[in-house]
């Protein structure tokens, strides 16, 4: 996303390619049984050989327990791009981090935004949570980088290091882009290349395919303008260069683009970003 920026802001995009349980609910309670009523009793027969034999216990199908839940054991960390606060903070968010292969960058950045004024961060913290609402209803666990839209922060750096102590399974960072060129639109999926290590490889390669794939089959097109079939290696960005976990960053779209922000703009469009990323993260643990 191209960061629309302060005039102090000068860095790059924090973890972007950008320019610019709900609880169970009770079981419901076995109904009461009633005290048999009291009848004269009658003489017990006598055991006789031909007398029934009671079932053998192994006869009895054996009780199953409850099938685990479809992400059981699986951890997501989701990266919602940028912070509502970062604008009124230049300093702080202007401070220069490590960024992976000798690089420094800036903490953070503000994002960008629609013409009409609507901010990246707040379109990545929206759908970064219902695609988390989404995995966790699986069962998934999930981990969040900031847990509202008001704070500052945090830097790219420390936002890989969730991923990291985490033991993520899949890191996956939410943005949007802000290309001013007329013709731009359309999704990507960066990644980190040439990998710094083994989860960089083959792991974050696939992550990125996956998501790629599940996007685009659920009606998004691909980047008319980054990148190559919807995909994007990239060795300039901090959140995937620091990543010792699968990790990707999905630029969802160009905001700038009448049609794209439109779409972002809508509680709509938003959850159908959200389903899409949701399914194709689901299908990256599956097969991994």
């Amino acid at each position: 996303m191209r960061a629309k920026t302060l005039p102090l802001l000068t860095g790059l995009v924090l973890l972007t390619a950008c320019s610019g349980g709900g609880e169970t609910p009770p079981s419901p309670a076995a109904a009461p049984t009633s005290a048999a009523q009291a009848t004269p009793a009658s003489p017990a027969p006598s055991p006789s050989s031909s007398s029934p034999a009671p079932p053998s216990s192994s006869s009895i199908p054996p009780s199953t327990s409850a099938a685990p839940p479809v992400g059981s054991g699986k951890v997501v960390v989701l990266d919602p791009g940028h912070n509502g606060g970062n604008a009124s903070h230049p300093a702080e968010i202007n401070r220069k981090v490590p960024a992976g292969r000798g690089q420094t960058k800036p903490c953070n950045t503000t994002g960008t935004s629609t013409n009409a004024g609507y901010p990246e961060h707040a379109f990545t913290f929206a759908v970064a949570r219902e695609v988390g609402n989404a995995l966790a209803a699986k069962g998934i666990k999930v981990v969040y980088t900031r847990q509202n839209d008001s704070g500052v922060g945090p830097c790219v750096d420390e936002r890989a290091q969730l991923g990291n102590d985490a033991n993520a399974d899949a890191v996956v960072s939410i943005h949007a882009d802000g290309s001013t060129s007329p013709t731009a639109h359309g999704f990507h999926v960066a990644y980190s290349a040439p990998p710094l290590n083994a989860a960089q490889g083959e792991p974050s390669l696939k992550l990125a395919r996956t998501l790629r794939d599940g996007i685009r089959d659920d009606g998004f097109a691909t980047s008319t303008y980054i990148g190559s079939a919807g995909l994007s290696p990239r060795n300039d960005l901090a959140g995937l260069n620091l990543s010792t976990r699968p990790a990707v960053l999905v630029e969802c779209g160009n905001m700038r683009n009448a049609d794209e922000a439109s779409q972002m703009s809508s509680a709509a469009g938003r959850a159908h970003y959200a389903q899409a990323i949701a399914k194709a993260i689901e299908a990256y643990l599956a097969g991994s």
